[in-house]
Order: structure tokens, then sequence, then C-alpha cells
């Protein structure tokens, strides 16, 4: 099976040796993403929900980069610093994902990439 790589200036360039997604057949990989604005390069700092949204608006990007969107995305995994932004996340996912909700596991870490608040990885179908 063959595997092509996903690169958007729409989403922030990878911090390190690893590709923004993935496409392997008929599945899309989007590595774990933090709020970067992509027009600025800078994180996003502050409101908890404004730094979900950039996240999901970066793996958007990337998956219809790769012929997808968010309405595909079958997983997601969540890592957050601090686990009492959970209704946050829920409240930003209740706007995102209204129809078909991917399964998700959410876990707190103690840190993250930038310093950042969160990060989020996707699995989509093509």
């Amino acid at each position: 099976m063959s595997s092509s790589t996903i690169f958007t200036k729409g989403a922030p360039s990878p911090l390190g040796p690893y590709s923004q997604g993935i496409k392997i057949g008929e599945l899309i990989f989007v590595s774990g993403q933090i709020p970067i604005d992509p027009k600025s390069g800078e994180m996003v700092r502050g409101d908890v929900e404004l730094q979900i949204r950039q996240v999901l608006e970066n793996i958007r990007a990337i998956l219809e980069a790769g012929g997808s969107s968010l309405k595909k995305v079958v997983k997601m995994s969540v890592f957050l610093t601090d686990l009492k932004n959970t209704s946050e996340v829920n409240t930003v996912f209740e706007k995102y994902f209204k129809e078909q909700r991917p399964a998700r596991e959410m876990v707190e870490v103690s840190r993250l990439p930038g310093q950042a608040a969160l990060e989020i990885s996707a699995i989509a179908l093509s």
C-alpha cells in the first residue's frame, strides 16, 4: 500500500522531523496539532475555546489538503495540560462534530511543545 505526505500552508509547518499528515490507502493520519496560527506562526494564548478552535482549524486544513474533511474523522486523541478544560473541549467539539462524532480519548499530560495547553491528533477516512 502506498503512502503520501500531506502538506498545506493552511496549517503550521511541523516543528520537527515529522509530517503534518500521511495518507495511506483510505486513511489519513494527522499529526498532533497545537494552537499555532499558521498565518502569524504564533501560538494562540488565553481563551481555551479559541485555542481548541485553532487546533481544529489546523486539522481541517490538513484533512482538506489530503482530500478529506472533519466530517470523515473517525478518531481523535486530545492531550490537555489541565483536565479542568474538558468542558471547553466538549463545547467546541459539539459545534464542529454535529452529525458524526469521532471516537476520542482525552488525557492530561504534564507538558506539551511550546508550552501549549492542548494538542490534538486525528485519523480520518479519505
